[in-house]
């Protein structure tokens, strides 16, 4: 194969590319961090058996395990049918019950190997959620399953709760109802309407300072119930807001895929956890930074996480919610699936010089495992795009 590929640009010309990338090492034993680290996973889809794909797409089983292996290989906990695994964008609450199910009964058998799960309302529609209550019995639905199921909920941020609020106190109402309801802590989710154009004025404002008033209010009636809060609003200072005024004992993880690195690492001060998406895609990368941090080794840290965070912003640019394809084009060039295919053809979201933006990115990272691999497959990619 030759050590070069033909790449090409926005101007219609080829660049002639040859990789730079040198792999990260994967670790010999499972590395300890002393930052909680939860990675967002994605699913492969069976593109033999995705006979409708947009509406009951197929999960191909066994790979989708198999990534989350690798993932608590590396150190990391798993972010469990979140957004990352196209819920409610590809995934449907059938879909997500099937994969908690199975990503529990396959945490059991891997000692160490821990999870949260998402639980939202998603198989609500928001155009029929008529009142607070009907939102209510959908996170009691989610969140019961969940529990019966031996696992730990994330709280997702509720389409049919932006619908049909009118006021803080809605949300207050709602969140405060399931809190005192549940059986375990769990972990609030503040997603902005970047990752979700439904999710706008979600606590009630549109106003950052006024939807953070809101937010810890509800933190501070229920923190015997709260674990922490993943915030994903892609501006660290909003997250450094929030971090400095949560109470004592409650967490903040950050799920910003722009400046992850810095928020990490923390301020001399205070630090976040993470609960990120990117994750699936860096793993390694990731894990060996983490390690670092939590050995004291900043310098590796810094070396090692801060290549990553262009290739990222790169995935996750506006529209953020396609951000998934550029997650499976990763999984897909590094040999983790088969194929490059989605649930509802989610592949289709991103153009070719996007995903081309990322082959390069990735590879300065240092964020493809298998550089002979990547470039077959990139090759590949570009001749059924017509190149």
């Amino acid at each position: 194969m030759s050590a070069t590929l033909s790449l090409p640009r926005a101007d219609g010309s080829l660049e002639s590319y040859r990789p730079v990338g040198t792999p990260i090492a994967r670790p010999a034993a499972v590395p300890t961090f002393n930052r909680i680290a939860y990675a967002a996973a994605h699913v492969v889809s069976d593109p033999l058996a995705d006979l409708q794909p947009w509406n009951r797409p197929a999960i191909d089983w066994d790979a989708t395990m198999a990534f989350r292996h690798h993932l608590w290989a590396l150190g990391f906990k798993i972010a469990e049918a979140m957004d990352t695994s196209q819920r409610g964008m590809g995934l449907d609450w059938a879909g997500a019950q099937e994969l908690i199910r199975r990503s529990l009964a396959e945490a059991r058998s891997v000692p160490g190997a821990d999870l949260a799960c998402g639980a939202g309302t998603d198989h609500l529609s928001p155009a029929d959620a008529r009142s607070l209550d009907d939102v209510i019995r959908a996170y009691e639905t989610q969140i019961s399953f969940v529990e019966r199921e031996g696992g730990r909920s994330i709280m997702m941020a509720s389409r049919a709760l932006a619908h049909v609020a009118r006021s803080p106190d809605d949300y207050r109402k709602v969140y405060g109802n399931i809190l005192r309801q549940t059986k375990d802590k769990v972990v609030l989710h503040w997603l902005g309407d970047m990752f979700d154009p439904q999710l706008k004025g979600y606590w009630g404002s549109e106003n950052f300072n006024a939807a953070l008033d809101t937010v810890l209010s509800i933190i501070e009636e229920n923190r015997t119930k709260v674990e922490g809060i993943k915030i994903s609003l892609l501006d660290n200072a909003y997250e450094v807001a929030l971090r400095n005024r949560l109470p004592d004992g409650v967490l903040c993880f950050t799920g910003d895929d722009f400046n992850y690195a810095e928020l990490i690492e923390g301020d001399g001060r205070k630090f976040s956890h993470a609960l990120l998406g990117i994750f699936d895609a860096v793993a390694p990368s990731a894990s060996k930074a983490l390690a670092s941090l939590a050995a004291g080794d900043l310098a590796t840290f810094r070396s090692v996480i801060e290549p990553t965070v262009p290739l990222s912003r790169k995935i996750f640019e506006a529209p953020t919610q396609y951000y998934k394809a550029g997650v499976v084009f990763l999984a897909w060039l590094n040999g983790h699936q088969k194929h490059f295919t989605m649930p509802a053809g989610m592949q289709s979201a991103r153009g070719v010089l996007h995903y081309v933006d990322i082959f390069r990115l990735a590879d300065n990272a240092n964020v493809l495992d298998k550089p002979d691999l990547a470039m077959e497959r990139m090759k590949a990619f570009l001749v059924t795009q017509g190149f």
